[in-house]
């Protein structure tokens, strides 16, 4: 069977207004439509970067007792996390390249993880 859905751990965490920490979860494969709508928003036209936030928002099935991913939530995670959910969305959809180069502040090499090999990750 095809695999839409993935799981994951935060190197960090989130921490919600009740200080419980959230770290493992559930992303699926993106679509079209995921990456087309975050177009249309105010925020985005705005401030380009916040596309991210919105696609991984679209995406994140769950994050530990959060059974939904806000905008607002993704807002709030560690730098650290944002990274690491942009390597992976990058790599379970592939969206990945051989080679990384210093240009682009999004691209990142991975190394081997869950996924065969070591990955550039590139968010356009």
């Amino acid at each position: 069977m095809f695999q839409t859905e993935f799981e994951f751990t935060l190197p960090k965490g989130f921490l919600d207004t009740e200080g419980n920490l959230h770290r493992k979860g559930v992303m699926r494969l993106a679509t079209a439509i995921d990456e087309i709508s975050p177009l249309r928003d105010p925020r985005v036209k705005a401030n380009p970067a916040y596309s991210t936030i919105i696609i991984l928002s679209r995406v994140i099935n769950c994050l530990g007792a959060l059974s939904e991913v806000s905008p607002a939530i993704v807002e709030n995670f560690f730098a650290e996390d944002l990274n690491y959910l942009q390597d992976f969305y990058r790599r379970i959809n592939g969206l990945t390249t051989e080679t990384a180069t210093s240009d682009s502040p999004l691209e990142v090499s991975v190394p081997e993880n869950s996924l065969n090999s070591a990955q550039t990750l590139v968010y356009s």
